[in-house]
């Protein structure tokens, strides 16, 4: 068997200990004689898996007591219309910040329910960059203030966390939850789909102060309503189990690699790697403004882009797939997450010098 070198966005790779885990079990999980897949969501056999999941969620992130753990379906775009059903709490406006494509497609839901405010923007700098909170116009009176921690698309962080007073703050961390280390108690609300860092897709993870749930707007469906799914143990409604269980064996293997703060330096170094190079080369380029780079979605162009085929087909050919970048912005894309071993990113970089070689 041959195993590619995967640059998905998303779903992305997972841990290979994971997936060999998760066939060895795929018929029989632990002597039960039946697959996860077949257990149901009241039985002891999934009840155990599913709190195990959430206790080494919380280990890992070191979740404060007063926060909620939920294990929902709906994905981040499904959190748009979530966060505001749920945080607005009798208040009729919430603060955005614009740092790309997900931050857009969170203030066009969020219009639905709520005035949105555009605390600050980066779309000046066509979306290459932070901005920086001297900058933010925010809104005291506001129900939350919002951010997307980390663009896929753009390859835009936060290596920050913002300053928003008594206004909580709510971020979307699909791509890069567990990757780095994170101050939970600074933020109201955080919200991740597990397809990037985590998990298979269908699984949404939110880690929620509770003092922020329990008045959801009339409208809101049982489902959605956080305090609700809170109150059930995130079963108001059948979670996605086997999704759940997976995540739970992801989040094993990250303990045993030393957790959280081990796996952001081993992520800091696969960055440092793709962008010494796009630094030292003229040929390549990186769009993001250096401080605000990050370490999971790697964007690049190549000075002729009508190379951009012939790079890809080469990557290919070498066992490296995923590489092209989105069609919003075009080049190339390395997405890098936690799964994505050192060994990748090092056939990436030699790949790349190659090509340069050949092509400059």
């Amino acid at each position: 068997m041959t195993r590619v070198f995967n640059f998905s966005a998303g779903p992305a790779a997972l841990p290979e200990p994971v997936l060999r885990q998760a066939a060895d079990e795929m018929l029989d999980w632990r002597g039960s004689g039946m697959s996860v897949m077949e257990m149901s969501h009241r039985g002891k056999e999934y009840m155990a898996i599913h709190a195990e999941a959430e206790a080494l969620l919380r280990e890992l992130l070191a979740v404060p007591a007063n926060y909620k753990v939920l294990f929902l379906q709906g994905g981040a775009i499904g959190q748009n219309a979530f966060v505001p059903m749920n945080l607005l709490r009798g208040r009729t406006s919430a603060d955005y910040v614009d740092t790309g494509e997900w931050s857009k497609k969170s203030i066009k839901d969020a219009k639905k329910y709520c005035t949105v405010r555009i605390a600050a923007t980066a779309e000046a700098s066509r979306y290459t960059r932070v901005p920086p909170q001297a900058e933010w116009k925010l809104d005291p009176n506001a129900a939350y203030v919002h951010i997307c921690a980390n663009e896929t698309i753009g390859g835009v962080e936060y290596h920050w966390t913002p300053d928003t007073g008594a206004v909580p703050l709510v971020a979307d961390m699909s791509s890069n939850i567990l990757s780095r280390e994170v101050d939970v108690s600074r933020y109201g609300l955080i919200y991740a789909g597990a397809q990037k860092n985590m998990g298979p897709s269908g699984l949404t993870v939110v880690i929620v102060r509770d003092d922020l749930i329990g008045q959801a707007l009339p409208i809101t469906p049982s489902a959605f309503d956080y305090k609700q799914q809170a109150d059930n143990d995130s079963m108001l409604n059948t979670p996605p189990t086997y999704a759940i269980y997976v995540a739970g064996l992801v989040m094993h293997w990250l303990k045993a690699q030393g957790g959280v703060a081990a796996m952001e330096r081993h992520n800091r170094a696969k960055a440092a790697l793709l962008y010494d190079l796009l630094d030292a080369s003229s040929f390549y380029s990186s769009p993001v403004a250096r401080e605000d780079r990050s370490l999971m979605n790697v964007p690049f162009k190549l000075r002729d882009e009508a190379l951009d085929g012939a790079f890809l087909e080469g990557a290919q050919a070498r066992g490296m797939i995923q590489l092209k970048g989105h069609r919003s912005v075009g080049g190339m894309r390395a997405s890098i997450y936690n799964a994505m071993p050192v060994e990748g990113v090092k056939a990436l970089v030699t790949y790349m010098k190659e090509f340069e070689a050949a092509h400059a």
